[in-house]
């Protein structure tokens, strides 16, 4: 596992995750709101350079380094780039941040009200390398849609069967089963995702632990149990699509969980930024996503 220093912080010091891992399909958009339109690239690689370039200016600008952000996640081509003269694991540990890399390779489609993961079958060459570089751990996505018993049971056996792997490379998984934010049925989906969980987090050998992504529930303070399991290193909320207001508000309202933001993180900065005017728009996101982390509400 994790040297004592790196974990102790993942599990008790306050702040939250930054996920800087948008690949594939989310990568266009990403830029777009960033301010670069899909005609400044022709194809998939300068695509990958233009947000890697997004990605290492966020990561060396100084408000990254405020001692707020105990983690980040990383795209695959991320972990093997340079930020400066640096690779980015490196500067990521020089920053006292944990890196994790996302290792799913994207969804396979709806059946059964969920999306499971495709198949990974590099995974464990890929864990190699994630080892070797310094990374910290691992994050892997799942979406489901529906209150379908079966396919959370499908989804979450999923996410720690891989889980178990990653943990034998002595790296630590953050498991992410997104419920929608525009199921029907969303709160339902959070008990049937939570007594998924519950059985799940069990099969994890004593002395070892993962960290749960998950969408801000239905009903706040859902996830209180799994806050306090054994097995969990730490709970933390992706934005889902929630504007930054909206996310940290919700977030708020959740004793115990920080965030894991995306989007809600970066949606106010612009390529077309000075760098004073970039870092202080930076700031002020991590200064409020920061805050609903480590506000401490009673539990309703």
């Amino acid at each position: 596992m994790l040297d004592p220093h790196m974990m102790e912080k993942i599990e008790n010091a306050p702040g939250f995750i930054a996920a800087l891992d948008q690949s594939g399909g989310s990568t266009p958009r990403a830029l777009e709101v960033y301010g670069i339109g899909r005609e400044a690239y022709s194809d998939e690689n300068e695509m990958f350079a233009l947000i890697h370039q997004m990605r290492t200016r966020i990561m060396m600008s100084p408000s990254f380094a405020s001692g707020k952000i105990i983690g980040a996640i990383l795209f695959e081509k991320t972990m093997t780039g340079m930020a400066g003269d640096k690779p980015v694991p490196l500067l990521l540990r020089d920053l006292d941040i944990a890196a994790f890399l996302k290792v799913d390779q994207g969804l396979e489609k709806r059946a059964d009200g969920v999306q499971l993961m495709k198949p990974v079958p590099t995974l464990g060459g890929l864990l190699e390398r994630a080892s070797a570089s310094g990374m910290a751990g691992t994050k892997m996505r799942s979406l489901i849609h529906a209150a379908s018993r079966s396919g959370i049971e499908a989804v979450v056996r999923q996410q720690f069967d891989h889980a178990r792997r990653i943990l034998d490379h002595g790296l630590l998984p953050i498991i992410e089963p997104e419920v929608h934010l525009g199921s029907s049925d969303r709160e339902l989906c959070d008990l049937l995702l939570v007594d998924e969980l519950h059985a799940q987090l069990e099969t994890i050998p004593s002395g070892q632990k993962v960290i749960l992504k998950l969408s801000l529930p239905a009903r706040p303070n859902s996830y209180a149990a799994l806050i306090d399991h054994p097995r969990t290193a730490r709970v933390a909320a992706l934005s889902g699509g929630y504007s930054r207001d909206a996310a940290c508000a919700e977030l708020a309202r959740n004793q115990g969980m920080i965030a894991s933001f995306s989007r809600a993180l970066l949606q106010d900065l612009r390529c077309s930024m000075s760098d004073a005017e970039f870092d202080s728009t930076l700031a002020r996101a991590i200064d409020e996503i920061y805050a609903a982390s480590t506000r401490k509400p009673e539990v309703v």
